[in-house]
């Protein structure tokens, strides 16, 4: 296959289709890049049940996110362990299962630092299961749950000092009771769950009240607190049952058992900042904002939090559920101030590409092979040579010498002496322009195309001549 048929073979991609091509790779390429820097969870179903701000189900806080956004707080969902030590108010929603160690660790860093939400657990969840008749499953959307049933949690007994409590559910479960018996059959004592007396219907929906607002529990499952002894009440059921207290609000006092961390807040003159235990979720989840009253005060809530020193930012944790994601440098790359310097290196490389689909002058060498046997690509590589440098004027001399010798060979000539081509070309062709003439309009010549129409008028000479020796 020669250079020329090389060179008619059309390219693979258009100009076009390689700049969608590169553009496609470069955007995929930074798409995973930044889902690993975001720790992206793809699954869909992490945490499904959960009780956490993303959750949109009935025991999920995404409700109460977005009421804090619509009454004008700053809302961040967190899922950095860093964001818990924020100066604004911090809302955590610890499981069934948490560590009340580090639900008291969190505490503890932020005695000086900011106030503090704690939203205990309550409710046992499914999801919709098969044996939810058909018209009723095709309601749900994605994360709603079913409750099974509600219990309290034993973690609150570990934490700091001053801040533990005994977390109740009323009406309390009935427990089954275990009997010893005797086998009629072979004697032996064994063991049997006694007869319970048929239950009885539960009792009607709890009322309660405080922060200004009261209403009705949605369900008759309630949890509430027994808490400390330096504690104010704050949400209260008809029987005194408390079912929301705070610690240290409107005191410069609170309980700790942390004497360098009391000795520091005497040093710097600093406000231990409070904390607030919602014993019954139902007041804040979704389930609960259903009511207006409920709704109310569940904002109350925060808004006493953040009256304490003026805050405008709620920040909701997501690492309790499960959620953390690490630092790292692509997660450092996507937040200010590192992401400047992200958008630069991401223009620079736009430019890079754009520059590279776009020539900066002619083809260094024409297609084919760089090394071609022959003479075909030596007189290319010099024609090239030639254009490239622009020295046009360089072409004449040298070619009208090889157009004499050709014009001596076709008249019989053995020496190529121009007046001796001019004699005998007018015996031949006698009606023709003379050699010399043309010659010396060739070497003359300084602009491409006259050089070319010279070169032509002497290579028309010499095709006459041929023509005639053909004729003859």
């Amino acid at each position: 296959m020669n250079a020329a048929a090389t060179a008619r073979r059309p390219a693979a991609f258009s100009k076009l289709g390689a700049f969608a091509l590169v553009a496609g790779g470069a955007a995929l390429f930074l798409a995973m890049l930044w889902l690993i820097g975001a720790d992206a969870d793809f699954a869909g179903e992490r945490g499904s049940g959960q009780a956490h701000v993303s959750s949109n189900g009935l025991n999920g806080y995404t409700g109460l996110a977005r009421l804090a956004e619509a009454q004008g707080y700053s809302v961040e969902r967190s899922r950095n362990a860093a964001d818990l030590e924020t100066y604004g108010v911090l809302v955590i929603t610890p499981d069934f299962f948490g560590d009340g160690k580090e639900v008291g660790e969190i505490i503890n860093k932020r005695r000086f630092r900011g106030p503090t939400l704690v939203i205990m657990p309550k409710w046992w969840t499914n999801t919709p299961g098969p044996n939810l008749p058909p018209e009723d499953r095709a309601k749900f959307k994605k994360g709603w749950v079913t409750l099974s049933g509600a219990e309290p949690t034993e973690w609150p007994d570990v934490l700091p000092t001053g801040y533990t409590f005994k977390h109740k559910v009323f009406p309390e479960p009935v427990k089954p009771v275990v009997e010893m018996v005797k086998d009629p059959k072979t004697g032996q004592r064994q063991a049997r769950l006694k007869e319970q007396p048929k239950p009885a219907p539960p009792p009607p929906p709890a009322r309660w009240s405080g922060m200004g607002f009261s209403g009705v529990l949605p369900t008759s499952s309630m949890l509430y607190a027994i808490p400390p002894k330096d504690h104010e009440a704050l949400i209260t059921d008809a029987k005194g049952r408390v079912l929301a207290f705070g610690i240290g609000l409107g005191s410069d006092e609170a309980p700790t058992s942390d004497d360098e961390a009391e000795a520091e807040a005497d040093i710097y003159n600093e406000r231990i900042q409070p904390v607030i235990f919602l014993a019954d979720p139902d007041l804040a989840n979704n389930y609960g904002l259903a009511d207006p009253q409920r709704a109310a005060a569940a904002l109350a809530l925060i808004d006493e939090l953040a009256a304490t020193d003026d805050i405008d930012a709620v920040v909701f944790d997501l690492t309790l559920a499960g959620f953390g994601a690490s630092e790292n440098l692509l997660t450092l790359a996507f937040r200010p101030p590192f992401l400047a310097a992200t958008l630069c290196l991401l223009v620079a490389l736009v430019i890079v590409g754009w520059r590279a689909f776009q020539r900066f002058g002619p083809a260094a060498a024409a297609a084919g092979p760089d090394i071609a046997f022959g003479k075909r690509q030596p007189i290319a590589n010099g024609a090239s040579l030639i254009l490239r440098a622009r020295r046009f004027g360089l072409l004449g001399a040298p070619y009208a010498p090889l157009a004499a010798r050709r014009l001596a060979e076709r008249l019989g000539r053995a020496r190529h002496d121009a007046q001796a081509i001019d004699a005998a070309l007018a015996k031949r062709l006698p009606n023709e322009e003379p050699f010399t003439n043309r010659a010396a309009r060739l070497e003359a010549a300084t602009r491409p195309a006259d050089i070319l129409a010279a070169a032509q008028s002497l290579d028309e000479l010499s095709s006459k001549l041929q023509q005639g020796q053909s004729s003859a």
